[in-house]
């Protein structure tokens, strides 16, 4: 069933919350976490194999990659990115905080474990990483590093979570990501007519799903509640502005669990990434998958923990696909960028349903820069920088 929220009724629902997040420290320990699991669609709608990792690195510097395996060309059917971890107490506490990743790769961390976690050289080797003497410290806010340059990660502050102190590290939230060997639970791909059907591929029903697509910056969106199987949508019309769709997102996120700041610290987090030129379908992964992928032990245990994790699929839609094809025909170099690293399967998957399909000698070479991990831009090529210190870190 297709159900449309009103602006009045997102903010009615997040207004109900406000005394809970202001009210946490009755609690003697909550915890929330909240994080992204982006895949790339292929024809049959089932994840395809792709470099997550390709182009520049969008962390401050003081954010830990994991060595040996920051590679362009390193492959997974899923980025697991930006989990967050808030602790919120009224009294100070000490914790052990522990993550295991069975089919996946933690490759990014902050703060620093002691000592570092050990990564296997492959990819689906299981991997694990683990903070212990986790001090939390309600009081005044710790001092934070920065770095000159913006970043996704800072949004993830804007909270009320207590302030944590591990070794000589501070920060409002533990922070990783990672690469994922696991298929998502959940396929989606266009049909003839231009309808999209979105199948549940797991055992347990999807809260909601969004499908939404961005052309030339006119956008649209449709939401499905409770997709316990699947749901044909129409194509969305793209009469549709951002501010409610950023609305309708955080306050679906604060009714399954998250603090308003928590929900609005995710959306502004991904604000210039989910809503880009594009066709994706975004869901909430089911708890007890979260917990299953991501298995998480703190100890003293929490009196209460949540953990909301949205799904991003990437779809080549018609729309898209013929966008991608006229800049592919044109060498239209700026046009191409704007799709980034989703770009490379994109391609992949326009060549294998059409394999008379002539690229320009323009975006033969935008092709093999991609292919030889190269950053692309519409001006030209150059090196990834994919190593720790690219920005200037303040303290």
């Amino acid at each position: 069933m297709l159900v449309l929220r009103t602006a009045m009724g997102m903010a009615a629902a997040a207004t109900l919350l406000i005394g809970a997040e202001l009210n946490s420290g009755s609690a003697p320990l909550v915890t929330h976490e909240w994080g992204t699991f982006t895949s790339v669609a292929q024809e049959s709608g089932t994840a395809v194999e792709w470099a997550p990792l390709l182009g520049p690195a969008d962390l401050p510097c003081f954010v830990v990659r994991a060595p040996g395996v920051f590679k362009g060309t390193l492959k997974g059917l899923v980025r697991m990115e930006t989990p967050v971890l808030y602790f919120y107490s009224a009294k100070p506490a000490t914790l052990s905080v522990h993550v295991s990743f069975p089919e996946g790769l933690i490759t990014e961390w902050y703060p620093n474990p002691a000592p570092a976690p050990r990564q296997e050289p492959l990819l689906n080797s299981s991997t694990k990483i683990e903070w212990n003497q986790v001090q939390v410290t309600p009081g005044k806010d710790l001092g934070y590093p920065v770095t000159e340059g913006p970043s996704h990660y800072y949004a993830a502050r804007n909270t009320d979570s207590t302030p944590l102190r591990i070794g000589d590290e501070q920060e409002k939230m533990i922070f990783y990501r990672g690469v994922g060997t696991f298929a998502p639970p959940l396929r989606a791909l266009y049909d003839a007519s231009g309808k999209l059907e979105v199948r549940n591929t797991g055992t347990e029903p999807i809260p909601f799903v969004i499908a939404f697509e961005n052309q030339h910056g006119a956008i649209g969106y449709r939401v499905a509640e409770n997709v316990a199987t699947s749901v044909t949508l129409d194509a969305p019309e793209l009469t549709q502005d951002l501010p409610a769709l950023r609305q309708t997102l955080a306050a679906r996120l604060t009714g399954l669990g998250l603090y308003p700041k928590e929900a609005l610290a995710m959306v502004d987090t991904w604000a210039d990434s989910w809503f880009t030129e594009g066709s994706r379908v975004f869901y909430i992964v089911p708890r007890h998958t979260v917990d299953a992928l991501l298995p998480l032990t703190i100890a003293p245990a929490p009196t209460d923990i949540q953990r909301v994790f949205v799904g991003r699929l990437e779809v080549l839609s018609p729309r898209t696909k013929e966008t991608i094809q006229h800049a592919l025909r044109a060498g239209d170099a700026d046009t191409l960028t704007t799709f980034g690293r989703f770009l490379e399967p994109f391609i992949a998957q326009i060549q294998r349903q059409d394999r008379t399909f002539e690229l320009s000698p323009t975006a033969k070479t935008y092709l093999l820069a991609i292919e030889s991990g190269q950053q692309v831009s519409g001006d030209g090529y150059g090196p990834v920088s994919l190593k720790p210190g690219t920005a200037s870190c303040v303290e």
